[in-house]
């Protein structure tokens, strides 16, 4: 059973800049499709970023270039470094594993299998 832990969230000003971690209770987290989601007040699930062990990345557009997805596979720990925050970031951010994998990795919530309890992220 694969269970993830996020961490890393909290309040921030326009501007600002967080990075979110999740670790993975797993053998090695480069086996898995690895992603970012988040959900706003009122809002679907949304996909933020994606990565597979290879480093194919998948972004959503509302986030290209200002944020940035990563793995350390030593330390089986997925990161979101969030810079240039806007208040339309405001949401609790999920990270989620997938068994199947794809290139590149998919962003559709309905792809993962493994979800963490989730990390408030607040911007104003």
């Amino acid at each position: 059973h694969v269970q993830l832990v996020e961490s890393g969230g909290g309040p921030v000003q326009v501007g600002g800049s967080l990075r979110l971690s999740c670790v993975a209770s797993v053998d090695t987290i480069g086996r898995y499709c690895m992603g970012w989601f988040r959900q706003g007040p009122g809002k679907e699930r949304e996909g933020v970023a994606a990565i597979v062990g290879d480093r194919s990345t998948t972004y959503a557009d509302s986030v290209k270039g200002r944020f940035t997805i990563s793995q350390d596979n030593a330390k089986n720990t997925l990161y979101l470094q969030m810079n240039s925050l806007k208040p339309e970031d405001t949401a609790m951010y999920y990270c989620a594993a997938a068994l199947v994998c794809f290139r590149p990795p998919p962003l559709h919530p309905t792809q993962y299998n493994y979800w963490g309890q989730g990390t408030q992220v607040t911007v104003s």
